[in-house]
């Protein structure tokens, strides 16, 4: 997509999606920028850092409309991004794999061009950033662009970085609603729903996930699809008998629990269409902002993500034949939601190995005559289902020696050291795998002994990697070591085993019911309010959900048009800009869904997800709404 004449039409990235509804691990992001580029210029900001960029998935955040003196305007709208990004799966399984970079530019005024509207001026900004599609009359509001030209530039800027093992977002100074997926992911900074925003634009950048809007224009119903089966993973014309018999699209999700609330099924609407196409869940994060991917979309996502790493990221060299008389040894990624699976296999066989990353050869007594060595990496997460997937690169490697007992191996005298391990600088949640890789010496393993509160913790071969998940941790603070057997070092992390709380605030109701074992039930005859205060006893931001009668959990965010402001329960939803929020019971997403009050009782859960993982415990209240 391309404009003309910055005061008109600008070149803007051309979006392989539109996205028309636009709709922890991570520390505070540093004062000042650590790698300058040039003077006052450009500077490079690293944020989190998980491995050497050339092996990670990079995600390379710039701002435009910030000024100098604004940037920490753009650091606090990006650590809320984040935030919110790290409580979404697959990215919070997976924020191990992906380093983040800040790239601070500075812009000579503040703000972005035509926001809010086509009269509003065009303002000097270091990437050109507009509404309008860049300021395209033809175009709407909430299409974000960007220079492509100039963001590139920005992102080249970060050391080991390249278009295959990164993904650009940027952010504009701007609390107006919107943004973009194509080559590069756009977001307003300060819109209420904007660090919602930034994981859908990724899905669609990163993982090609298309939208499940029923519409184009806002407002207007999309009509009916009269187009071939859609290649997309998450959108068909099948029946759901169609898709069992063919071993189709979604079929091995069918009649799931959905992430996003309900079943996954068959629901129609997407692709911008009203009629005559179907997406899986009834509602998700390509649909309406707020919701989780879906495990259709979650499994593209987890694909997307490891296929920008390889999950062996050192091994010994296999390069030429080596001798019988050594260790041979892998390195893997350590995804924080589960440790990899390492098979080794001698001449076709499996070894007894139960995933350690290193084989004693001289172990084995090998006969004379080559043998050939394996070694095969998977990543066995439920999050995915499709053997095609679990085979890709993306899930699986592996590497293979040829073996010669003949040959001899010179000793290197390395020495036992750490070389990688999980960040001890913040809090791990209880529910995380801490890793701990060593060096390798070609006639001995580096052990690593573990403890927890003092006392030591058995892993089996593979004592690379602590799942925290197995002990059941009370409640609590607690205390994880890792010391590398033979030496003196030592690695500490505090484990964070207490979630964070929160609190609910309502407005007035026509009364408060109390009955003995049962929630609290507010009766109300009419529209009500709920704010949701989340507190922690740990560093870090808070990321507090909800959710009705059981639908999907739902990210709190205040109210779309002001963030500080509670948010607005009514009978039919409360329509903002032609969307649907806060109808009680059934939800609502746009005016020509259904709009019947669902009068009587409902249950409002409420939960939180805090800086290190943890998921909190559901707490509920009831409501009761009573005709007026």
């Amino acid at each position: 997509m391309t404009s003309q004449n910055k005061g008109v039409r600008r070149e803007v990235a051309r979006l392989v999606a539109v996205c028309l509804l636009a709709v922890g691990l991570v520390g505070t992001i540093p004062a000042a920028a650590e790698t300058p580029a040039n003077g006052d210029g450009p500077a490079v900001v690293p944020v989190q850092t998980t491995g050497p960029a050339d092996r990670r998935f990079n995600l390379v955040f710039m701002g435009d409309g910030y000024t100098a003196a604004e940037m920490p305007a753009f650091r606090a709208d990006l650590e809320r991004h984040l935030y919110t990004l790290w409580s979404i799966e697959p990215f919070a399984s997976y924020r191990s794999y992906i380093n983040v970079w800040a790239v601070e530019a500075p812009s000579a005024e503040s703000g972005v061009d035509c926001d809010p509207g086509l009269d509003a001026p065009v303002r000097d900004t270091a990437l050109d950033m507009g509404f309008w599609g860049g300021c395209n009359p033809g175009s709407v509001q909430r299409l974000l662009t960007v220079d492509s030209r100039k963001a590139g530039a920005l992102a080249d800027l970060v050391p080991g970085t390249s278009r295959a093992n990164r993904q650009i977002v940027a952010l504009a100074h701007s609390s107006t609603y919107g943004g973009a997926g194509g080559s590069y992911a756009t977001a307003s900074g300060g819109n209420a729903l904007s660090s919602l925003i930034t994981p859908h634009e990724i899905g669609h950048s990163l993982g090609g996930l298309q939208d499940e809007y029923d519409y184009y224009g806002r407002g207007v119903p999309g009509g009916a699809y009269s187009g071939p089966e859609p290649s997309s993973t998450h959108h068909t014309l099948l029946t759901e008998r169609q898709m069992l018999e063919q071993r189709a699209k979604w079929w091995r999700w069918l009649g799931e629990e959905s992430e996003s609330g309900g079943v996954i099924g068959r629901f129609e609407g997407g692709m911008y269409s009203t009629k005559g196409v179907w997406r899986p869940s009834r509602h998700s994060l390509m649909k309406t902002l707020g919701y989780a991917f879906d495990q259709v979309e979650r499994e593209v996502m987890v694909q997307a993500i490891s296929a920008k790493v390889n999950l062996i990221q050192d091994h010994t060299p296999a390069t030429a034949p080596i001798g019988a008389d050594r260790t041979v040894w892998v390195d893997t990624l350590h995804p924080v939601g589960g440790a990899l699976a390492v098979t080794w296999r001698l001449d076709g066989r499996t070894l007894p190995t139960r995933g350690a990353r290193t084989v004693d050869l001289r172990t084995l007594r090998l006969t004379p005559g080559a043998h050939t060595l394996t070694a095969t990496v998977t990543d066995p997460t439920p999050f995915v289902r499709d053997p095609a997937v679990r085979a890709s690169e993306a899930l699986t490697r592996t590497v293979g020696w040829t073996i010669d007992p003949s040959l001899t191996t010179m000793r290197d005298g390395t020495g036992a050291a750490f070389t990688g391990h999980t960040p001890t600088g913040s809090p791990v949640g209880a529910r995380s795998v801490v890793h701990a890789d060593t060096t390798h010496a070609v006639d001995r393993t580096p052990a690593v002994r573990w403890h927890l509160d003092g006392r030591p913790v058995a892993t089996g071969p593979n004592d690379r990697d602590v799942d925290l998940r197995s002990f059941r941790l009370t409640p609590g603070t607690h205390t994880l070591t890792a010391r590398l057997a033979g030496t003196g070092e030592t690695l500490s992390w505090t484990v964070d085993a207490r979630a964070a709380s929160a609190s609910y605030e309502l407005s007035d109701p026509l009364r408060t019911v109390r009955r003995p074992g049962r929630p609290v039930e507010y009766v109300y005859d009419g529209p009500f309010t709920m704010r949701l205060t989340a507190r922690d006893d740990q560093e870090g931001a808070v990321v507090s959900q909800f959710r009705v009668d059981g639908d999907g959990w739902y990210t709190y965010y205040g109210w779309p048009t002001d963030a500080d402001a509670p948010f607005r329960f009514t009978p039919g939803g409360t329509v903002i800009d032609d969307l649907v929020y806060g109808k009680l019971g059934r939800s609502r997403a746009v005016p020509w869904d259904d709009a019947t009050p669902d009068y009587g009782t409902h249950t409002i859960e409420y939960r939180t997800i805090d800086a290190a993982g943890n998921v909190g415990p559901a707490r509920s209240f009831r409501v009761t709404l009573v005709e007026p």
